[in-house]
């Protein structure tokens, strides 16, 4: 879902980068740079996504680190009271 978003984004792009140079949305020799801008987009968003996955893995991998922790440190508190 996240890398159809982005091949929107692209085209969006495109209509902006055309609106900025006011020049006409759709013109027989530059339809073949929708396709270029989407697929640089969907690339983008392809690429942004398994940053965030690996980003994710990587934190929680971290939290269970620090719960183990804390469970220990826990463990430890209860035999000293004992």
């Amino acid at each position: 879902m996240g890398v159809l978003f982005w091949s929107g984004f692209g085209v969006a792009v495109r209509f902006w980068s055309l609106g900025l140079e006011m020049r006409p949305f759709f013109n027989r020799g530059t339809l073949w740079t929708y396709p270029v801008f989407a697929g640089v987009g969907a690339s983008f968003g392809y690429w942004l996504q398994g940053v965030n996955e690996r980003q994710k893995a990587i934190l929680d991998e971290r939290k269970q680190i620090i719960l183990e922790k804390r469970a220990r440190r826990a463990q430890r508190e209860v035999e000293r009271q004992t």
